[in-house]
């Protein structure tokens, strides 16, 4: 599985498309970046592609009036989350505009949602 990797470019055109709320995290990931309230993404970056977790009325909202895409790999597009359309993510051209009303759609949904627990860390086996 080939995973893109986001451009200086691509990763300030999704840190651009951040609302301005507090609790929000952005932080690396495979190369990409995720965006993160109360330990739950809301958002992510995948190559050029900005990709939302948004209610199940707002997703159809906008798979209804835009060409969305699947975020993730091909073969295996992560579950709950959508894709913005790809030329509001063009290098250059792109539309952080339209991008921002998503983004804070999905802050709004995800930040509504209980927190994520931590995971407990593992532990190492004793060095003799």
């Amino acid at each position: 599985m080939q995973m893109p990797k986001a451009s200086e470019a691509d990763k300030e055109r999704f840190r651009a498309a951040m609302p301005a709320e507090p609790g929000i995290v952005v932080k690396p990931m495979f190369g990409n970046l995720g965006a993160f309230v109360n330990g739950n993404m809301f958002a992510g970056l995948f190559g050029p592609i900005i990709g939302v977790r948004l209610s199940e009325a707002d997703r159809a909202e906008l798979e209804a009036s835009e060409q969305t895409v699947p975020l993730g790999p091909e073969e295996r597009p992560m579950g709950g989350y959508v894709g913005l359309p790809e030329v509001w993510n063009a290098e250059g051209d792109g539309d952080v505009a339209r991008a921002q009303v998503w983004v804070a759609k999905a802050y709004s949904h995800v930040a509504s949602l209980p927190p994520k627990e931590p995971k407990a860390a593992k532990a190492r086996p004793a060095k003799n």
